[in-house]
This record gives C-alpha cells, sequence and structure tokens, in this order.
C-alpha cells in the first residue's frame, strides 16, 4: 500500500493526524491483528505505519508503543519490571540524628505498602524486619 494510500486510510478530522479528537478515532491494533496489518502496509514509512496501525497517544505519534506491541505480537516477552541495576548491599548505617533509613529497594523487594506492618527484632548486631 503507498504512503498516500495510507494517509488517506488514516483521515480523520483533523489533516495533520497528530492532533485526534478527544474521542480518538484511533484504534491500537495488538497481536495477530497489528502483525497483519504490517504485513499490508509493507514499505512505507515509519510514521505513516505507526498512524495507520493506531498508535496516537495525547495527538502524537506514540513509536514506543507500537514497537512495544510488535514485539509482544511476535512473541518477545518485554518484562519491565526487572531492569538491570546495581544489586542492594543489604547494608544500612545509622545516620547522624540515630534514625536508620531503610530503602525503597529493600520496602518493594519485602512487598510492603503504605501503611503496612511490619515486626523489628533486635540481634546483638543485626536489626530483622518481618512482616506482621
Amino acid at each position: 500500500m503507498s504512503a498516500p494510500a495510507v494517509a488517506q486510510e488514516c483521515a480523520s478530522t483533523d489533516p495533520t493526524y497528530t492532533q485526534p479528537a478527544p474521542h480518538s478515532p484511533y484504534i491500537m491494533l495488538k497481536g495477530p491483528e497489528l502483525l497483519a496489518k504490517v504485513k499490508e502496509l509493507g514499505a512505507v514509512s515509519k510514521s505513516d505505519m505507526v498512524r495507520a496501525c493506531g498508535y496516537i497517544t495525547d495527538g502524537r505519534l506514540n513509536y514506543t508503543g507500537f514497537y512495544q506491541a510488535l514485539l509482544q505480537a511476535k512473541g518477545v516477552e518485554l518484562d519491565n519490571a526487572k531492569k538491570p541495576g546495581r544489586k542492594l548491599p543489604y547494608r544500612a548505617k545509622v545516620q547522624f540524628n540515630g534514625a536508620l533509613q531503610i530503602g525503597e529497594a529493600y520496602i518493594r523487594q519485602m512487598g510492603f505498602k503504605p501503611g503496612d506492618e511490619f515486626e523489628i527484632k533486635v540481634g546483638r548486631s543485626t536489626i530483622t524486619l518481618t512482616a506482621a
């Protein structure tokens, strides 16, 4: 399909296609429908392909969402929750005012949420937190 045909297919009330109406007429294709549309479009520009597949968010072309959906449709699992980063040292220091601060990563690893309670066990040289 040629680029003008894609543009005509994507036509909406806004001729620039980058400012959809608040009730956006764009439907973001996923899975087999997305793969079929990409194959049907063939060699068109990236912006026309993203537009034709409905990846327009807040009036802008959503390339990241398009490529993530395309990878998922091809069977590539994306796990954004587990990003590589530095490892937790499992050590903490008492601050100058005597407070002991526990980092967010430790709280998240233990599964605590705001309002959760935990038990503090003080050993000879250790402090242990356990879910209450």
